[in-house]
Formats: structure tokens, C-alpha cells, sequence
């Protein structure tokens, strides 16, 4: 085992984020840098490169606290600064303090919701615009096989007001694959336009995404 300490100072994770900054920086070395150090026998790039061999990157940023706690140089120290780092760059990315993503088209909402395609069950996300059709906040709502039960017009738009919201964007996934949406979808599409009326709020349009396509019921006449 080469110790950390071995290693040149200028390539070490740390101090070549700080020297070159962190685009620089190769995968196994980003995590080691959220790792910190590595385990007995192993230091901290050895053990960050066996991780992301059994776990690539999209598959590591999905696992739960339990399941990244149990991966052997992580633990649940480690763990929950991952998930923690995590969730705060999705925050970051959702809202930016200077600049507000504007949102005029399916590719703008997809960029908003492009996370879902990887999802195994439904998830159902508003997105609440200002009257620049800026995006003000979005929060995903419900998370489950979608049915008029458990989605509540109440709910959403009372966020709306709280948020001084001119409009809504609606999307969803289908983890099947297929985009077409199905009549629950168009009942709860119905019910929330109609819903969006009497409040005063438009509901601007409504995409189900999935890993490889995309159906916007404003584009076809559905809204």
C-alpha cells in the first residue's frame, strides 16, 4: 500500500483540487476527497477506485444511507456526508440566488425534471413559475403509482400562493418506459387544469418523461 503521504503533495486529491481546482480532479479522487481517508491496509484513492468499480457513479448516487453506510471505507460518517453534499448540489442546482432558470419550452422542463428518467417507481414534481416564467421553486410531491386519490390540488396550489406563483409545470415519469399517459394521468391532468382555473394559477403544460422520451400534453392538445 502506498501511503497518502507517499504521494507527491501536488497530486494529492486535496491539494490538487486546491492548486488546479476541482474539474481537474478524476473520479476516484473527487470521492476521496468527501472519504477523507481511506481503511487499514488501503489508503483512501485505493479505496475510493474499489468503490466506483463496484459502483459507478450513477449507481453510488443512488444508494441509500443503509446501503452506502455498509460499503466497506465509507460508513456511516462518510455516508452522510455524501448524501448531504448530494442534496445540497440539488438544492444549488434547482434555484440559483442570482440567476432564475426560465422556463419556455419541454426542453427547459426536462432539464428541471431530468433526474426521474432514472427512477424505478413515479414521481410526481411541480415546478412554479414567476410571471417571467421563471422558475421560483419546484418540489417533487408525490412519489408512487399516480391515481387522483393521492394527488392533491389543495396541496400544490396553496404552495403556489405561498410562493406568490403566476403559473405551474407538471411532470412525471413512467418507469415502463412508455410515455403515453394513461387515464389516471388524464383525470389528474384534468382535475389539476381545472383546479389551476378557478385559482387563478395556469397550469402551463405537463410532461411524463422517461429514459428515452418525452410526451408534453400541451403539445398534443391536452391542456
Amino acid at each position: 500500500m502506498t501511503k497518502i503521504t507517499e504521494i507527491p503533495k501536488i497530486e494529492r486529491p486535496r491539494e490538487k483540487l486546491i492548486d488546479r481546482g476541482a474539474q481537474s480532479l478524476k473520479d476516484e479522487e473527487l470521492l476521496a476527497v468527501l472519504l477523507g481517508s481511506g481503511v487499514e491496509g488501503k489508503n483512501v484513492i485505493e479505496v475510493s477506485k474499489e468503490i466506483l468499480q463496484k459502483y459507478p457513479k450513477a449507481k453510488l448516487l443512488k444508494l441509500s444511507f443503509e446501503e452506502l453506510s455498509s460499503i466497506k471505507g465509507i460508513g456511516q460518517a462518510k455516508a452522510c456526508s455524501i448524501l448531504a453534499a448530494q442534496e445540497f448540489i440539488k438544492r444549488g442546482l434547482a434555484v440559483r440566488d442570482d440567476i432564475l432558470p426560465v422556463i419556455n419550452s419541454v426542453e427547459d422542463i426536462i432539464a428541471q425534471a431530468i433526474y426521474m428518467r432514472e427512477k424505478s417507481r413515479e414521481h410526481f414534481m411541480v415546478i412554479y413559475l414567476n410571471g417571467r416564467n421563471e422558475m421560483i421553486y419546484k418540489k417533487p410531491m408525490f412519489v408512487g403509482t399516480l391515481n387522483a386519490n393521492l394527488v392533491h390540488p389543495r396541496e400544490i396550489f396553496s404552495l403556489a400562493f405561498e410562493k406568490s406563483a403566476s403559473s405551474v409545470v407538471f411532470a412525471h415519469n413512467h418507469p415502463s418506459g412508455d410515455p403515453e399517459p394513461s387515464q389516471a394521468d388524464l383525470e389528474i391532468n384534468k382535475r389539476l387544469v381545472e383546479a389551476g382555473k378557478i385559482m387563478g394559477i395556469d397550469v402551463l403544460d405537463h410532461i411524463v418523461i422517461t429514459k428515452g422520451k418525452v410526451y408534453s400534453f400541451k403539445e398534443n392538445n391536452l391542456m
